[in-house]
């Protein structure tokens, strides 16, 4: 299961709604070990395609150089597909390369650019094999977030 702060899924939606037609993505650091993301880092889509995300590789070789000095790994890649489901692609698996990530999907298709729900959906992705998983909003953490957490529905609306 993906416990999220409710800013950072906001953000996330902002970002996908803001690169559309084009696919956002980012990441979300969090300290080595604690499945906890805390650090939201949008990055820019190198490929600016509306059907493929790509990090640009100096970007990407600063945030690790970043993270590994804050003692952070990258808890939550994210990145939003603007035609089609946020349901990983064929790509997207291939291109998986964190097994201990959560994968999130912000899907923009049929309008979810402009205003109203989008489906943002979480996935492991190790070995090829696609594990979609419950993703639970909170207004904060706690020392145990499943009580201050409250079940997410599929979608999101305007916030």
């Amino acid at each position: 299961m993906l416990t999220i702060l409710r800013e950072h899924v906001e953000a996330i939606v902002a970002h996908a709604r803001r690169d559309h037609p084009d696919e956002a993505c980012g990441v979300i650091a969090g300290p080595i070990g604690s499945d906890r993301p805390e650090r939201l880092i949008p990055m820019l889509n190198a490929a600016m395609s509306p059907t493929f995300y790509e990090f640009d590789s100096g970007d990407l070789l600063r945030l690790y150089r970043e993270m590994d000095d804050n003692d952070e790994e990258p808890v939550v890649i994210y990145h939003s597909h603007t035609a089609t489901e946020a349901y990983p692609s064929r790509t997207d698996v291939n291109l998986a390369g964190e097994p201990g990530a959560h994968y999130v999907l912000v899907s923009t298709r049929d309008g979810a650019h402009e205003a109203g729900p989008v489906d943002f959906r979480s996935y492991r992705i190790v070995d090829g094999e696609i594990t979609e998983e419950e993703v639970r909003v909170v207004d904060r953490y706690t020392e145990d977030s499943t009580t201050a957490a409250e079940a997410a529905p599929r979608t999101e609306g305007d916030n």
